[in-house]
Formats: structure tokens, sequence, C-alpha cells
């Protein structure tokens, strides 16, 4: 009697509760139905057939249930969730960004298989056009739309949908590994500067030299022509011309200065900065007097003197 035992190791549970099978994979346009499905392509899950689901609960797998997708043709993968259990034997449906990201085409070959992601922690996000700076509030425009994402890969390019417009983004990291479960999780969110974005050019004033005639200051006296306020001369009602100046005092160009810094100026303190002019001299009150002298006179009568009334 000869007795063969092939399996003299027992499988390992892991490789027992891994769900891996290989489906023909459509855009969820080609899905058949009256529904319009396109809140799959808003997302980061697919559609799979109801044999999934039976031969997934026969398995002691961990819930939610992520996957990965493998394009074994040009090596490339990535990692989603499951929407629905809706689709015909052999057959799922992904959306369009995905099949773009895995170099699929329509009726190509990918490899399903059940995986358990870490929980992210952070995420930084590079835009792929400079049109994603015209909204308002990036931050919260990406966690909206990453609610019907299950998980992200570092290096995918996935597609939000926002007023009618589609913005792509790629991941370009993600912790604490390269690819993170985003179910219920707190994420710090960063963005990078858009792809083909260029930072605007400051234009720095350059300080002209100041002209032959501008550094001169007796330019400044030979200016001294036009009109200039309150510089007139005034009378005064008793007769007086105490304080008064007869002509404007000239410019003086020692006095014109343009340009001088105050370098003893304090932050949070304010100096008014006046310019002195030499007061006129006063007038000696007894000369005022000599020249006015009030009700000194003398008056005319009607009546012609010498006459009798």
């Amino acid at each position: 009697m000869f007795s063969f035992n092939m399996f003299d190791h027992p499988i390992p549970r892991a490789f027992q509760n891994r769900f891996s099978t290989q489906y023909r994979c459509y855009s969820v346009s080609m899905l058949a139905g009256p529904n319009d499905r396109s809140d799959v392509e808003k997302g980061g899950k697919i559609i799979m057939p109801p044999s999934a689901l039976d031969q997934l609960s026969r398995l002691n797998i961990t819930y939610p249930m992520l996957f990965k997708l493998t394009n074994k043709n040009s090596d490339r993968m990535t990692h989603c969730g499951v929407l629905e259990f809706v689709a015909d034997e052999g057959i799922c449906y992904l959306p369009h960004w995905m099949m773009q990201n895995l170099l699929l085409e329509e009726g190509g070959l990918v490899q399903v298989e059940s995986v358990n992601l870490m929980v992210a922690t952070y995420s930084k996000f590079q835009p792929q056009s400079p049109d994603f700076l015209d909204i308002t509030n990036p931050k919260a425009v990406l966690e909206n739309a990453l609610r019907n994402f299950a998980c992200l890969t570092t290096g995918d390019v996935i597609a939000i949908n926002y007023n009618e417009k589609i913005y792509e983004l790629r991941v370009m990291e993600t912790k604490p590994d390269k690819a993170v479960s985003i179910i219920e999780c707190d994420m710090n969110v960063d963005f990078d500067a858009p792809l083909g974005y260029k930072e605007p050019e400051r234009r720095y004033q350059h300080a002209e030299e100041p002209t032959e005639e501008e550094g001169d200051p007796s330019s400044y006296a030979e200016m001294d022509i036009g009109f200039r306020a309150f510089t007139g001369s005034g009378n005064r009602l008793d007769g007086k011309k105490k304080g008064i100046e007869p002509s404007p005092a000239p410019i003086d160009p020692s006095d014109i200065r343009r340009g001088i810094p105050n370098y003893e100026y304090r932050i949070g303190r304010i100096t008014f900065i006046r310019n002195s002019r030499p007061q006129p001299k006063k007038a000696d009150d007894e000369e005022a007097m000599s020249r006015f002298i009030a009700f000194s006179g003398e008056g005319q009568s009607l009546r012609k003197k010498g006459r009798k009334p």
C-alpha cells in the first residue's frame, strides 16, 4: 500500500480567505439598464457580478471590502471599493478614469484581488490644470468628492466632478502606505502647485536717477513765479501796521530738501516736521501811535462864524 499525501503542509489561512479572480472590464457607459449610473464615474468604486458576492460571503474577509486591480499586460495596478453586485457574470464595470490609469480598453482583462489597507493619515494632491485654482474652497470640494472613494493609491490620477466640470488630480503621496483606505478616517490633505502653473512675475520699480535740473536747488528758486497761497498783505481796522509783511519772503534754495529720510524714526511714533520761518520784526507801539491819532481831525459847523442868531 502506498499513500501519497500531496498537501503535507496546511494552506495558510491568509490564502484561504483571499478573493482572486479575473474579469473583463468595461466602462460604466456600457452598463445596460434604464437607470443612469453616472454616479459611478464620480467615485472610486466598481460594479461586480453576483457570483463575487457569493464567493466573498463564504470567505472570512474584513470589511469594508477593498480590492486590488492589476493589468498584467501593462504592469499597472490600483485599488478600489465595490458599489454593487449587479454586473453580468464574468464582467465588471469601472470608472473611466480608473481604466485610463490601468491602460485598459473595453473588454480588457483585469485581475481583482481582495486586500486589507491601512487607514490614511495624510495625502497630497497635484491638480492637473491651473483651472483648479478658480475653486473658492478646494479642500471642502475635495472632501465632499472623496466620500465616493474607498481608497487612494500613490500615482493614480483621480477625477472629481464639481460645478459640471471634471477636475483631475494626481495622488502624489499617501501615508502611512502607498495605498490607503479613506473610509472613516481623519486625514490631512495638502496640495501641490498645479501642473503648468506659473507664478506671476513681480515687477520692481527702479528708482529713477534725478536729472541735473531736479538735483539743482537753485532751479526751485527760479520757479517761484506762480501762485502761492496766503502770501499777500492785509490792513488792520485801527490803521496799525503791526505784524504785516509788505511782501512774501523769498524761498531760500538751502531750505529745500527732497528725499531726506528721518533717521530718528521710531515704530509707533509720529513726528510732524514743520519748516520754521523767521518771525518779522515787531514795530514799536509808540511809532505806530505817532503815525495815527484817533479823532484828531477838525470838524466844520453848518453855522457861519460871527453871525448871531
